[in-house]
Order: C-alpha cells, then sequence, then structure tokens
C-alpha cells in the first residue's frame, strides 16, 4: 500500500496550499480594508488564518483521495482503515479522550512550573469571537485532518517497514512536533502531547480504526474547550485561563 514516499508527497502540499491559502487570505483581508491593526498581526488574527487553514486542508485532503485512487485505485476509507466502530466503542472511544484531556489538565497543573507563562497559542485567543473560532475549528475541523494523516498514513506507512511499537512512537512524536511552535518547543507541553499521540495511536494500532481515533481526539479537544470556556466564563476573561 502506500509508503513514506506518499507521505512526504503529501506533507509538500499541506506546507505549499498553506502558504498560498495563507497569503490569499492576507492579502484579501489587507485589500477588503477588513483588517485594522498592522499588517504583521494578520498572520496571527484567527479570522484570517483559519479560514486558510480550512481551504488548506480541503485541498490537502482532496490530494490524499486522489492520491490513492490514482496511484492504487483503492477507496480512500478503505485503504485508511477507516472502519466506523459500533455505538459501544465509540462512547469508550469518546469517554477515552475525555479522560486523555483530564489528564493533561491535572498533569500539566502538578508541572506548571516547568511550563512558560506564556505560549505562543494564547495570542490567537484575543476575543471570545476568536475562541469560538478556534473551538469549533479545534473540535470538529483540525483532529479529522491530523488523524487521516498520523493515523491513516504515516502511522501505518512507518509500521510496515519498522513494527508498531517503534511506529506508534515516531508517529506520537512527529504529532507532538507538529504542535511545537505554538508551545514554545517547552519539553513538558511537548511531552504531554507525546503522551497523548501514543494514546492515540496505540488505539490506531489496537483497532485498525481511523474513526476512532478521531472520536477520541474530537472528545479530547472538546474537553479541553469545554474546560476553558468554563475557566473564563464564556471566553469572557481570557486572562483567567
Amino acid at each position: 500500500m502506500f509508503s513514506l514516499a506518499d507521505v512526504v508527497l503529501i506533507v509538500v502540499v499541506a506546507f505549499v496550499s498553506l502558504i498560498v491559502c495563507g497569503g490569499v487570505a492576507m492579502a484579501i483581508a489587507y485589500a477588503s480594508h477588513s483588517f485594522h491593526g498592522d499588517i504583521k498581526d494578520l498572520a496571527s488574527d484567527v479570522l484570517v488564518f483559519i479560514p486558510a487553514q480550512i481551504v488548506s486542508y480541503i485541498l490537502t485532503v482532496a490530494f490524499m483521495v486522489l492520491l490513492i485512487w490514482g496511484r492504487y485505485r483503492r477507496s480512500f476509507l478503505e485503504a485508511i482503515r477507516w472502519n466506523p466502530p459500533d455505538a459501544k466503542n465509540a462512547s469508550w472511544a469518546v469517554a477515552g479522550g475525555a479522560a486523555l484531556a483530564l489528564f493533561s489538565q491535572v498533569a500539566s497543573g502538578l508541572l506548571q512550573r516547568w511550563i512558560p507563562k506564556s505560549l505562543p497559542i494564547e495570542q490567537y485567543f484575543r476575543t471570545p469571537s476568536a475562541a469560538y473560532a478556534l473551538a469549533v475549528f479545534g473540535i470538529l475541523v483540525a483532529p479529522l485532518v491530523e488523524e487521516l494523516f498520523f493515523r491513516g498514513f504515516l502511522y501505518p506507512s512507518l509500521a510496515r517497514p519498522l513494527g508498531s511499537v517503534t511506529a506508534v512512537v515516531l508517529t506520537a512524536g512527529a504529532f507532538a512536533m507538529l504542535h511545537s511552535e505554538q508551545l514554545a518547543h517547552a519539553w513538558i507541553p511537548l511531552l504531554l502531547l507525546f503522551a497523548v499521540g501514543t494514546v492515540l495511536t496505540a488505539v490506531r494500532a489496537r483497532t485498525k480504526s481511523v474513526a476512532t481515533t478521531v472520536l477520541m481526539h474530537m472528545a479530547y479537544n472538546f474537553t479541553l474547550f469545554a474546560l476553558l470556556f468554563y475557566a473564563t466564563q464564556g471566553f469572557r476573561h481570557m486572562e483567567q485561563a
């Protein structure tokens, strides 16, 4: 089936599409005068970069589908092992994702002294509208696309030549590194994200179901945003987070 060369090709397409879509979104926002800040702040404006990232994700997933069909003549969902779980396993996936988020929050609290007081990702939560947009994106969009790539493509491409254990570790490491810049390359947040990635990839290896890890990932992100929503009184007081 697909190989690491296919994975590299997907990464290149994702990177190029993100750059192009981001540039177009910034140009449109600047030309329409809908953005009133400094042009340097455009790249970090949620209402600019989230639409650009969504379009980039759509293009990347479309490329994934075309790659599988054009090169291997197979159904996309069959190739990546989508395999929807039954109701019982779906419930366990949602509960597991929520538990993983609670564990992550507790661990972050216990290890707070080793975590920077300010992380780059926090700059995106400037207003309630930005926080709501990030919540929708983080719950419904990002988990789907990230799971398609990491657990749908990367893990099996590594597992075939290297074995499941090594593939789980490498996939989890790549998953953590994707978010490294947002977390200021701080080792504690990255270690916690590596643990989350390890669980998600282990579940994928065990169940052979990417749909299950998508549910887990969505539940994980939903729980984190729900906790943030509660702590900030409806995203109105982000300084309390």
